[in-house]
C-alpha cells in the first residue's frame, strides 16, 4: 500500500500527539503491599530490624507522607476506598466472597484513567468480589468490569481459599485439588506459614505467587516500552501484592536474613520484588515519565510478644495492629516518586487517606470528577507539587470503621475520637464496657500523643461533642467532599 503525503503527515501528527500526551500525563505505577506496618521500612523507622533498601531508595527519590491512612484497617475495605474514593462504611463490604463490592458503572481509579486515554492493567490481589457461579465459568464484576483492560491475579489473600490464578475474567485453571490447613510452631494461629484448607489449582504453588506477580508486572512494563511511538499512550499499572500477608513464605535467599523472624524475612523478599519492578521501569527508560506510589493496605499482624521477642516494632511506635481503630491499624507508609514534579527526599505531615487518589488522578488529568464520583476523595496534588501551605489541611476529616465493623472513629486536625473503648480490631480487648465514671469513648491529641497513650475524653467534653457531631454528619451524608464546599 502506498501512502499519500497527507496520510504520512497525519501519521506523524498522531505520533507527536501521543508523545505529547504521554509527557503531559505520567504513567502511573501504584504498588500496594499487604499487611506491612508503618514501622517496617527503614525510611519510616530507623530502628527497624528489616532491611528495606528498595523502599528506602524510593523514599529518598520522592516524598514520604507521615500521616497517610487506609480507609479501613482490613484488606477489602481498604481496597474498596482506594479504588472508588468512597469510604467503605458506605457499603456492605461483607458480601465480597460471592458478590462484587464495586457497583456497575461506579467510577474507579482505573475507569477514570481509561476514560482519559490510559491503558490500564492490574496484577495481584483483588479482594473486592466477583459474581461467582462456579470456577469453570466467567467471573464478572471484577477488574475488567471496573476499568482495567487486563488482569492477572487472585480473588483474595493467599490464606483464603480457593486458590487459583485468574486471567481476565476466567480461572487459568480451576481449583480442583485440595490443600490442607497449615500453621507454624512458635507463632499465633494466624501468623507464620498459615493458610486455610480448601481448593487449589494444580498449577499454583503458594510460595511462587509473589515472584509470579513480579514477573507479570515486569512483562507489562516491557510491553509498554516496546510499543511504537504512534501506538504509545500513558499507562497505569496497579500492582497489588498479597504479601507480606500470611502465609509468610520467604525464599531461601531471604530465610534467616532479617532480625524479625519469618515475617521480617518475607518483608525483605517483598522489598526485593519491588526492586525488580523498579529496575524493569528503568530498563524500559520510563522512570522519568512515571509516577510511582507505594503503600500498604493496613497494619501488620504483629503482637506485643513479637515486639518483645525480636525488638522489632512493626507499627513503628504507634498503638495497635491490623484491624484496630488505633493508628497502628491504618496509618501507613506512603511514598510518592514523580521525577520533576515531587521534590526528592521530601517529607510531609499532611493528613491524607487512600480515597484521595481518585481526585488526585483526576486533577493530574485536568478532568473534574463526575457528579457522585469519589465522594470522599480530595486531591493531594498541591501537596505533591509543594503548593499546599503546611498549616492548611489539604482535605476534610477522615471517618473510619474499624475491623469489627461497628467501632467508628474520626480524625479532624490534631484530634481523633473513637466512639467506644477498646481496639475495635485484632488487639485485645476489642471492646470494653465502661464502668461508672469511666469515659465512654477515646479522645487523643495526635500531635502531642501519636501513640494514643492518654485518653482525654473526660477532659475535653466540648471536643468530644464537636467531633461526634462532625462524624455523624459525615456518616449521614452522601459525600464528605461536598460538605467542605
Amino acid at each position: 500500500m502506498v501512502l499519500t503525503k497527507l496520510q504520512i503527515l497525519a501519521l506523524i501528527f498522531c505520533g507527536l500527539c501521543a508523545g505529547i500526551q504521554a509527557a503531559d500525563r505520567p504513567n502511573i505505577l501504584l504498588i500496594l503491599v499487604d499487611d506491612m506496618g508503618y514501622g517496617d521500612p527503614g525510611c519510616y523507622h530507623p530502628e527497624s530490624k528489616i532491611p528495606t533498601p528498595q523502599i528506602d531508595r524510593l523514599a529518598s527519590e520522592g516524598m514520604c507522607f507521615t500521616d497517610a491512612h487506609a480507609p479501613g484497617p482490613l484488606c477489602h475495605p481498604s481496597r474498596y476506598g482506594l479504588m472508588t474514593g468512597r469510604y467503605p462504611f458506605r457499603t456492605d463490604i461483607s458480601v465480597w466472597p460471592r458478590q462484587p463490592l464495586i457497583a456497575k458503572g461506579q467510577v474507579t481509579l482505573a475507569s477514570l484513567l481509561r476514560d482519559q486515554g490510559y491503558d490500564t492493567a492490574m496484577v495481584g490481589k483483588w479482594h473486592l468480589g466477583f459474581r461467582e457461579n462456579g470456577y469453570e465459568k466467567p467471573l464478572p464484576g471484577g477488574p475488567l468490569d471496573c476499568g482495567f483492560n487486563r488482569f492477572f491475579g487472585l480473588r483474595a489473600s493467599t490464606d483464603i481459599p480457593p486458590y487459583f490464578y485468574i486471567r481476565g475474567d476466567r480461572a487459568v485453571t480451576p481449583p480442583t485439588d485440595h490443600l490442607a490447613e497449615n500453621h507454624s510452631a512458635g507463632w499465633s494461629p494466624i501468623q507464620g506459614a498459615f493458610w486455610r484448607k480448601g481448593g487449589i489449582a494444580p498449577d499454583l504453588q503458594l510460595k511462587d505467587v509473589l515472584p509470579e506477580f513480579t514477573a507479570e508486572a515486569c512483562s507489562i512494563i516491557h510491553a509498554q516500552a516496546a510499543r511504537s511511538p504512534a501506538d504509545r499512550k500513558p499507562w497505569m499499572l496497579y500492582l497489588a501484592y498479597p504479601s507480606p500477608h500470611t502465609p509468610w513464605l520467604p525464599s531461601k535467599e531471604f530465610a534467616g536474613k532479617s532480625g524479625a523472624g519469618m515475617y521480617g524475612d518475607f518483608v525483605m523478599m517483598v522489598d526485593a520484588q519491588i526492586g525488580r519492578v523498579l529496575a524493569a521501569l528503568k530498563q524500559a527508560e520510563m522512570t522519568n515519565e512515571t509516577l510511582v506510589i507505594f503503600t500498604s493496605d493496613n497494619g501488620p499482624v504483629w503482637n506485643p510478644q513479637d515486639v518483645g521477642k525480636f525488638a522489632h516494632d512493626a507499627s513503628g511506635g504507634l498503638r495497635g495492629i491490623k484491624g484496630d481503630a488505633w493508628e497502628g491499624g491504618h496509618r501507613m507508609p506512603f511514598i510518592v516518586r514523580w521525577p520533576g514534579r515531587v521534590k526528592p527526599g521530601s517529607v510531609t505531615d499532611q493528613t491524607i487517606c487512600f480515597t484521595d487518589l481518585l481526585a488526585t488522578f483526576s486533577d493530574i488529568c485536568g478532568q473534574p470528577l463526575a457528579n457522585g464520583a469519589g465522594p470522599d476523595s480530595f486531591s493531594i496534588l498541591p501537596v505533591l507539587e509543594d503548593r499546599q501551605p503546611g498549616d492548611q489541611p489539604v482535605r476534610g476529616p477522615i471517618v473510619m470503621q474499624a475491623g469489627d465493623f461497628s467501632t467508628m472513629s474520626i480524625r479532624s486536625g490534631d484530634w481523633k475520637l473513637i466512639h467506644q473503648l477498646g481496639s475495635g480490631g485484632f488487639s485485645m480487648p476489642a471492646k470494653i464496657k465502661p464502668e461508672p465514671g469511666d469515659p465512654k469513648g477515646q479522645l487523643y491529641n495526635l500531635r502531642d500523643d501519636p501513640a494514643e497513650t492518654t485518653n482525654l475524653y473526660l477532659i475535653h467534653p466540648d471536643i468530644v461533642t464537636r467531633l461526634t457531631t462532625e462524624m455523624k454528619r459525615i456518616e449521614e451524608s452522601a459525600s464528605s467532599r461536598d460538605l467542605q464546599k
